[in-house]
């Protein structure tokens, strides 16, 4: 294991409950034979992440019961609705505490991005004050890993569907950028055509 992996907590935010996608939570959509959110934990443990809290919102019943996610701090969103950056204020919350020094945060419906783009962020981190950010052709995208010096001033801005972006641009030059483009493709699961992705 990696003095990285011990240091660096992967996040996954798993709560969106699909709504142009006729209201399926994303988290079940069906990837390989599995839960889509089963693959992501899977990613980030294939990536060097021993540690996963999964932030659940939509359906989190009924991914408790159909995903495989044993070994994962499950949190669950209530106001999930608002959209991801409530998400990411639970699962910064979540990591709070547990000795993590930085999140690698990462969206359950980017199925294109896996372990090979994921290990190199995680490679990049130095200390609580890293900001790293996966890019695809020089345009930033995630997974994205947030030192935990950052956490409580991500928290502060983090609303609606924004997550840490207005973060991270108030602090671009902080960000170290780590070029995925030639291992990963970063499209998101949003609509119903975007179902073709998965397998």
């Amino acid at each position: 294991m990696t003095e990285n992996a011990q240091q660096v907590a992967g996040l996954l935010l798993a709560a969106g409950g699909g709504r142009r996608l006729g209201g399926r939570p994303k988290a079940l959509l069906e990837h390989r034979g599995r839960p889509l959110v089963e693959h992501a934990v899977g990613v980030l443990r294939a990536a060097g992440c021993t540690r996963v809290h999964v932030v659940l919102g939509a359906e989190a019943a009924a991914v408790r019961e159909r995903a495989e996610l044993g070994g994962c701090v499950l949190v669950e969103n209530p106001g999930w609705a608002d959209g991801m950056g409530s998400s990411l204020r639970a699962g910064l919350d979540s990591l709070t505490g547990t000795g993590a020094r930085a999140a690698l945060v990462s969206l359950v419906d980017q199925p294109g991005i896996g372990a090979a783009a994921v290990g190199r962020v995680l490679a990049a981190y130095e200390s609580p004050r890293s900001l790293v950010c996966a890019a695809y052709d020089g345009v930033r995208g995630h997974p994205v890993l947030l030192g935990a010096d950052h956490w409580p001033g991500i928290a502060e801005t983090a609303t609606g569907d924004r997550g840490a972006r207005a973060y991270l641009r108030a602090h671009e030059e902080a960000i170290t950028l780590v070029e995925c483009g030639d291992v990963a493709q970063p499209y998101d699961i949003d609509t119903v055509a975007d179902l073709g992705h998965l397998a």
